[in-house]
Order: structure tokens, then sequence, then C-alpha cells
């Protein structure tokens, strides 16, 4: 049976790890090296190596008796997941504006003011969240 190229090359790692145990001289490495790239059938590569051990084959590895469960695909968000994060994302900004605005009041007064931000944060997160939490009753949104 004809060899082909890839078998020629396997036959020629052989035979540099041979050289490198120190089997082969430089010598009998490159007769044989030569040999080894113009042999044509199996039979021609058989002879070159037949003094020498058989490297030791890796383990093949084995496969799993059962087979591994199809992975999940990731959660699409629907509904009013993207408006409501774009809904808190505003609402802490708008707080945070009028949190620093009385707490400039309250410093340039000289007296802590009365702390009205929380009639604009209130009503609003009260919504926001009430909203929020249906969408993640109904499994539109990260839970």
């Amino acid at each position: 049976m004809r060899a082909s190229d890839a078998d020629r090359d396997r036959v020629a790692e052989v035979l540099r790890d041979a050289h490198a145990e120190g089997r082969l001289s430089q010598d009998e490495l490159l007769e044989r090296l030569g040999a080894a790239y113009e042999a044509r059938t199996y039979a021609e590569l058989d002879r070159l190596v037949a003094d020498l051990p058989r490297p030791a084959r890796a383990p093949a590895p084995r496969l799993p008796s059962t087979p591994a469960p199809r992975p999940v695909p990731p959660q699409v968000h629907h509904g009013l997941w993207r408006p409501l994060q774009v809904g808190w994302w505003i609402w802490g900004m708008v707080v945070s504006v009028n949190v620093v605005i009385w707490l400039l009041v309250s410093i340039s007064s000289g007296d802590l003011q009365h702390f009205w931000p929380i009639w604009v944060a209130g009503p609003w997160g009260a919504v926001l969240l009430g909203l929020t939490m249906v969408n993640r009753s109904i499994g539109r949104g990260p839970r």
C-alpha cells in the first residue's frame, strides 16, 4: 500500500525522536530520513523504524457516557424591560439633581430644610417599582 506525505512525516518524527534519545547517530538519522522521504510504501517505512521502540501513544480521550446537556440560550428581554431601564436611569438623575438642589439650599440658608425631594422620588419611584415587578412576574426581564 502506498504511503502518504503525512505517513512519511510521522516516520521522520519517530526517527528524530530516536536520535534525540541517542538511539541513532547523526549519520544514521540523515540516511534514514532520506530513505523515509523517498519511500513509496508502508513496508519501506516500516523497515526504517523496525529496530526502534514504538513511541507510546497518548491514551484516547474518553467520551462521557451520557451526552452533555444542551446549552440554554440566553433569555431574550422583551416587553417593557428596555423602557424600564431608561426610566430608572432618568429617575436616578432627576432625584440626584433634586437632592443636590435641596442640599445647596439647606447649606446656603444655614438651616436644614424639609426634605422635599421625597415628593419627586417617592411617587415616581413607586410607579417604576410596580412596573418592574409586574414585568418580572410575567417573565420578561432578568431576575
